[in-house]
């Protein structure tokens, strides 16, 4: 896959407070003046027609998204819809196929010169659009909430923190939706959309039942011969042993944002020497060139020529098609644990600073490694997905043994 910029994430999170804030505080005192003049929020009978949805820097969040997606086509059949994002992810919005690729707006962050070029793109193109109503599907983000308002839509939804200490993002929407921790993401950016369709009343907007289990729509991305000869030539290539065994992804890294979501990397070298130890199966490593040193630790740990390294190696849509091939992807919480979801792979992904009531893969095919400490979660959207916890025990507890039995069983499954 494609590796992100060099960005440092709690850099990131230093400009987004000191930044951020008081931009916030600023366009809060222009919205006001503006209302004076017209309306903060217009009661209009015309659905909106040219809607843009904000995720930018999560690419697991566009698969969590897709509900939302559906939800809105449903709801408002002839509006066009828009997608913004972190440039280095847009593969993630189009290998879904979610908007047309001319209605992916961009933001560069490789540096300072690229995001306000960027920003300023964004407020002339919304304009040419006609963007009218934007849905902000990130929580507690100044940077999004800013766009939000800078790209000129009247109407303006996403979460607010109300009485949040710290949380402070102006009031920059027209539709302030509760953001809730004890429902799934996928219910939580539902309810975003169905703030649009309830008339205004009290405060907090959207006020509706959670979205149920059947409208979780999420796409199916098929598995075809010509794909699934491209992985196995890949990996033949790589890795003549590993050719017509059975395969197993797995990915030992996870988002720089939240790095502390990591399983230990030698317990992964310890499981994949437990794999390897059946002559009929093959590992392949999974990550982005960035992520290379964990590859090669456990390339150092592991004398297979069943261990294929595919780390940096495969586009995003490569990975969806590598999944469709293998039988089982072990994984720390992150982004390929959700596209692995929309495959035919069953997913094994690690939880433990953050809960799986929030993130678990959109599939039946899951299973979740848990170990229920009670300080779990750590991270959230309250405290900027920041943790002081140096020693994640919550992840350490969970033993080889027990995601060795796990996976082997699942393979056990597949083969009968």
């Amino acid at each position: 896959m494609l590796a992100p910029p060099r960005l440092n994430p709690d850099r990131l999170r230093r400009v987004d407070r000191w930044v951020g804030v008081p931009l916030c505080f600023a366009l809060t005192i222009v919205a006001r003046l503006t209302s004076m003049v017209r309306p903060r929020r217009a009661e209009r009978a015309d659905p909106p027609r040219n809607i843009l949805l904000i995720e930018l820097a999560e690419m697991g969040t566009t698969v969590l998204a897709c509900p939302a997606v559906h939800r809105l086509r449903q709801s408002y059949p002839d509006c066009r819809i828009f997608f913004l994002l972190f440039k280095h992810i847009d593969e993630s919005v189009k290998v879904l196929n979610m908007v047309p690729d001319d209605r992916v707006m961009t933001i560069d962050v490789s540096n300072a010169w690229t995001i306000v070029r960027d920003t300023a793109r964004l407020m002339a193109h919304a304009r040419r659009q006609r963007i009218d109503t934007v849905i902000n599907l990130e929580v507690f983000a100044r940077f999004s909430t800013i766009l939000a308002y800078l790209s000129g839509a009247r109407t303006r939804v996403g979460f607010h923190p109300f009485t949040q200490p710290g949380q402070y993002i102006g009031h920059l929407f027209t539709h302030n939706v509760n953001y809730s921790p004890h429902i799934h993401t996928w219910q939580s950016l539902v309810a975003l959309v169905k703030a649009l369709e309830t008339p205004p009343g009290s405060l907090p907007d959207g006020k509706r039942p959670a979205a149920a289990r059947d409208e979780c729509v999420v796409p199916t991305i098929a598995r075809t011969a010509e794909a699934s000869d491209r992985i196995r030539r890949l990996i033949a290539a790589e890795r003549p042993a590993a050719a017509g065994k059975r395969l197993i992804a797995i990915n030992p890294n996870a988002s720089k944002l939240i790095a502390i979501r990591k399983w230990p990397i030698d317990r992964y070298a310890d499981l994949i020497a437990r794999l390897l130890a059946d002559s009929g199966n093959a590992c392949v490593l999974t990550g982005l060139p960035s992520e290379q040193d964990d590859a090669r630790y456990i390339l150092d740990r592991v004398k297979s020529d069943r261990l294929v390294d595919l780390t940096g190696k495969t586009t995003l849509r490569e990975l969806i098609d590598l999944f469709n091939v293998v039988d089982v992807l072990v994984t720390n919480d992150s982004g390929p644990a959700h596209f692995a979801a929309l495959t035919g792979a069953h997913v094994v992904v690690f939880f433990g600073p953050e809960t799986p009531v929030l993130y678990r893969p959109l599939t039946d095919r899951c299973t979740v490694m848990y170990s229920d400490f009670a300080c779990s979660p750590c991270v959230s959207a309250y405290n900027q997905r920041r943790s002081v916890c140096t020693d994640h025990q919550c992840l350490t507890h969970i033993p080889v043994d027990h995601v060795y039995g796990t996976v082997t069983r699942i393979l056990q499954g597949a083969a009968r």
